[in-house]
Order: C-alpha cells, then structure tokens, then sequence
C-alpha cells in the first residue's frame, strides 16, 4: 500500500533498490484525537485500534514527528491520532507518484 507509487531504481551494478519515500506533513484539525500512551503502546496497536488497519503505523508516527525506527512509543506522552488517514494517504501517494 505505501510503496506503491514508490519507484525501484537499478544502479550501475544492477541492485535494484526503493527510492526514499517523502512523508507529508500531516496538519492537525478539530477532529484529531489525541491520546496519553501507555506502557504498551505502540504505533501499529493504535492504528489498528483507531483505523482498523495496523499498517497505517506511519500516519500516526508522521503526525507525530516520530524520529525513531520503532513502533513502540513513550509512556506518558501525548499522541495525535489524525482523524481523516485517507487525506494522509493521499498527500503521500501524489508526493512520491513519477519520481
């Protein structure tokens, strides 16, 4: 789903390899929800839990700013939940479509 409009680039030797998605930025609204993580917490569960699909992971991480290779999250903190995923989706794919 997110790497389909990613393109596969060969290089000289013939690895073939993806190119770096480009994540949008995701602008909040007044129907974000916003949440205070729990010790087991993580990107995926979240997703699952609000949009019924765990690999929408990344919608949440971006809205978040997330710097970390993890799904896991920090305790105690606040996290925005957006609450239209498809716009999200959306924005992602037309960044990264022909390039």
């Amino acid at each position: 789903m997110r790497y389909k409009n990613i393109n596969i680039v060969t290089n000289d030797e013939g690895v073939r390899y993806y190119t770096n998605p480009i994540y949008p930025e995701v602008p909040a609204s007044d129907d974000d929800i916003y949440v205070i993580t729990t010790g087991t917490d993580r990107y995926d569960t979240l997703a699952l839990q609000f949009y019924q699909d765990s690999r929408l992971w990344w919608v949440i991480a971006s809205a978040n700013n997330s710097k970390t290779d993890s799904l896991a999250v920090q305790q105690g903190i606040q996290l925005r939940i957006p609450s239209k995923p498809g716009n999200v989706i959306t924005s992602y794919n037309e960044l990264n479509e022909n390039r």
